[in-house]
């Protein structure tokens, strides 16, 4: 049974959590802050972000928290966090792209993809590429990159993520998830070709009570209960998360879950369905992004 408890000691390493000012981020930044880490709280709400750091202050830990503004649909924004994070910071040990959506109206990106595809793939995908070359130096860094149960099921539409020919907001947030988890694959997969010091994890948090469902109805949340069962709280939801961060156990090209059918429970590995082992679409998938955001590595 891992709880945060078995955190190591974290002083001295640098870390980003995006969407860290409320639900699974708040929990995973307020961990590692607790463990001694120095936290950078990526979010797009300064006002937000300052009220949820007061609370961590006010709850107590070994590190620092600062408030960087991101906002992951606009690829200027990414670059200019980068850049701050950057010159401000000689290495980074340990990235958490966590921020996410679930479900919204149909919305788009500053660059006109789908709000949840830009948003939980692609300007994760920019973010990590942009801060990868101080991930290299720190040597050992980890970059966890929060999938979900959802991708079971999903494929990756190439002709349909601007929503040219339709939309329907659950299967988008599949989809993402699903391209997320390709993603932690297909970098660990290119990290060990080029012989680099970096591990790339997957992890997905299971059924939690969170803001994630803010945009759906009472009916929906109740008949995803019926189906699920009980949520979880954030705090337990982002064990995984936390496990694959900085547990010894914990190694690169894996998924970690909640131990019960991936809902609930203290984390384990995954076992990864095909959909998300697909080589060749793990390629298309890495090339599109590339030529999308500009941005190539590793």
């Amino acid at each position: 049974m891992w709880t945060k408890e078995n955190i190591p000691n974290l002083h001295g390493k640098e870390a980003i959590v995006t969407g860290s000012n409320t639900g699974l981020g708040y929990e995973i930044a307020l961990a590692l802050y607790q463990a001694g880490a120095n936290v950078i709280v990526a979010c797009r709400s300064k006002d937000n972000a300052e009220k949820a750091i007061s609370k961590m202050m006010a709850l107590g830990g070994e590190g620092t928290l600062i408030f960087s503004q991101l906002d992951l649909s606009s690829l200027n924004s990414i670059k200019q966090f980068a850049e701050r994070f950057i010159q401000e910071n000689q290495r980074l040990h340990l990235l958490i792209n966590n921020a996410g959506l679930a479900s919204p109206p149909l919305s788009k990106t500053t660059e006109g993809f789908e709000m949840q595809f830009g948003v939980n793939f692609l300007g994760h995908f920019a973010l990590t590429g942009l801060l990868y070359p101080i991930l290299k130096v720190a040597g050992g860094s980890r970059v966890v990159t929060v999938s979900s149960n959802g991708y079971q099921g999903a494929t990756i539409d190439f002709n349909n993520l601007r929503s040219e020919k339709d939309y329907d907001p659950l299967r988008e947030y599949r989809q993402s998830k699903l391209a997320n988890l390709i993603f932690a694959i297909e970098l660990d997969r290119r990290i060990k070709n080029a012989k680099q010091q970096i591990l790339s994890i997957a992890a997905q948090p299971g059924a939690n009570a969170t803001e994630l469902t803010r945009h759906m109805s009472a009916d929906e949340i109740a008949m995803g209960k019926q189906r699920l069962g009980e949520f979880m709280e954030p705090w337990q939801g982002a064990l995984s998360i936390l496990f694959a961060a900085t547990s010894n156990e914990a190694s690169g090209g894996n998924m970690y879950e909640p131990q019960d059918r991936g809902l609930r429970g203290y984390p384990v590995r995954a076992s990864i369905q095909d959909n998300a082992m697909n080589e060749q679409v793990a390629k298309q998938l890495w090339n599109f992004a590339e030529q999308t955001t500009g941005i190539c590595y590793p």
